[in-house]
């Protein structure tokens, strides 16, 4: 469902908008795909925000278990070849 509403814009923008929407798209379905593409972008970079969250915390706790590995290895004897 559509709702009516009223924005008001700057000369210059209304003009962009008026060019880009030419003859193909009303100003009010422009404005509507730009502010649509808008809100998938924005969702899209938290996804992949949340997602390197959870890559780096992953790693952290790698790091600290190969480093925990590490600490019950024996030396090596370099002096013996």
């Amino acid at each position: 469902m559509k709702e009516k509403t009223s924005i008001t814009l700057s000369s210059d923008v209304l003009a962009k908008l008026d060019h880009l929407a030419g003859t193909k798209y009303s100003r009010s379905a422009l404005i509507e795909r730009v502010l649509r593409k808008y809100f998938r972008e924005r969702t899209r970079a938290a996804l992949h925000a949340r997602d390197l969250q959870r890559i780096n915390q992953a790693a952290d706790e790698l790091s600290s278990e190969a480093a925990d590995v590490l600490e019950y290895q024996a030396p090596i004897d370099w002096s013996s070849d």
